[in-house]
């Protein structure tokens, strides 16, 4: 007697097109801005400390999760 299957496990965001694309596009603007602070604070000629490098690692790491949210690779979701 097999047992039976467990239910599906909704998503982090349940399959909401729009609270994917809410907080997608929030992280992957966040992270533009933490960029840009980050270029600013180099442009006008600062060397580039180890602050400035963690910033812009960090805005990488923003935008690069709101990509992923934007994705989704794992569920492949379906718009509702």
């Amino acid at each position: 007697m097999a047992a039976p299957a467990p239910p599906p496990r909704p998503g982090l965001f349940n399959d909401c097109w729009g609270c994917r694309l809410t907080c997608g596009a929030g992280l992957v603007g966040a992270g533009g801005y933490v960029f840009a602070a980050a270029r600013k604070v180099l442009q006008r000629g600062a060397p580039p400390s180890m602050g400035i490098v963690a910033q812009i690692v960090f805005a990488l790491g923003l935008a690069s999760w709101g990509v992923v949210i934007l994705v989704d690779p794992v569920n492949k979701s379906q718009l509702k």
